[in-house]
């Protein structure tokens, strides 16, 4: 993790990465809590919609949703990037065929994003491991620092969308960046069809709005299998499951996305498959979830705007 030489002191504030885009560093008496609150909201000035991917449990599809709805937003001539804040995971990069390359700090001491396919991108497994295959070890502590470093180190710039791409549960991390934050346009929460994922779903759901978090919506990955011999779906991880919960939690259904497995197969080859294959039907699905969220981030625009936003 890079870290800063020192932090303000009233004197002569050299917090690395803050210090640079700060006109108050003669008086400057903010302790490392201040600059980090301090930086991510200067970040998120030129980000105009804040949008959490997240799930309560892992294996889901997380970071794959999160991939591809990025690019369908991207393919509409948006300006899109994505943090990857599951610390323990990363596999964003690898999706987008940025595995190995390392994020690189600016002359003003920012960390500057990968770019790939037009997208800004950055994730832990960039400038933390030497190895893909490497393990994370991190306390809380650490992940905290983290969450900072992802969220306000990093030279976002001017971006149309920003997708935080949240670990599995409602731990920690999650908590910590929505504090950070204190503003996001939304979340959306993606589950699977089998019966138990209501219990999954709902969590997810009451997570939201006790941290008073607008849901965007709920999508429901791997839902169904097309087998060309036959000619007939198979749900292979049963089916129902999203859709009921948002029937019962009373919040928007986004779509159902197929268990194609070019998604696995694309991804794993650092192609989104939203991208490669934009007219099959799961890529379909991506790009209508994709034009929900932007209509849904539209319209939470219309109705409030931050002070920032509407001074540009």
């Amino acid at each position: 993790m890079i870290q800063p030489p020192g932090l303000g002191n009233g004197e002569a504030c050299t917090f690395l990465w803050a210090c640079a885009v700060c006109d108050e560093t003669e008086w400057c008496k903010k302790d490392k809590e201040g600059h980090n609150r301090w930086l991510v909201a200067k970040r998120m000035e030129r980000v105009e919609h804040i949008v959490l991917v997240m799930s309560h449990r892992g294996g889901v599809g997380n970071s794959t949703v999160t991939t591809n709805l990025a690019v369908s937003l991207a393919l509409k001539g948006r300006h899109v990037g994505i943090c990857e804040l599951d610390i323990q995971g990363p596999t964003i990069p690898k999706m987008v065929g940025a595995e190995g390359q390392q994020l690189k700090v600016s002359t003003s001491g920012g960390i500057i994003p990968i770019q790939a396919y037009n997208l800004r991108i950055a994730s832990m497994s960039s400038f933390l491991l030497q190895h893909s295959d490497d393990p994370i070890l991190r306390r809380d502590g650490d992940k905290y620092a983290c969450v900072d470093q992802l969220l306000g180190g990093v030279e976002w710039q001017d971006l149309n969308f920003l997708l935080v791409d949240l670990p599995a549960g409602t731990g920690h991390e999650s908590g910590r960046t929505i504090d950070l934050l204190g503003h996001v346009t939304g979340a959306v929460i993606v589950t699977t069809p089998e019966e138990a994922a209501r219990l999954d779903a709902r969590k997810s759901v009451g997570f939201c709005r006790d941290r008073a978090v607008p849901i965007i919506g709920l999508v429901e990955n791997m839902s169904g299998l097309d087998w060309p011999q036959c000619g007939h779906p198979s749900d292979v991880f049963g089916t129902g499951g999203g859709e009921a919960s948002v029937v019962e939690m009373g919040v928007p259904f986004l779509g159902r996305i197929p268990l194609d497995p070019e998604i696995v197969t694309q991804g794993d080859a650092g192609e989104p498959f939203a991208l490669f294959n934009s007219d099959s039907a799961a890529a379909s699905v991506f790009h209508d979830v994709a034009s929900k969220v932007e209509a849904f981030c539209k319209k939470s625009a219309s109705l409030i705007r931050r002070p920032s936003l509407m001074k540009r």
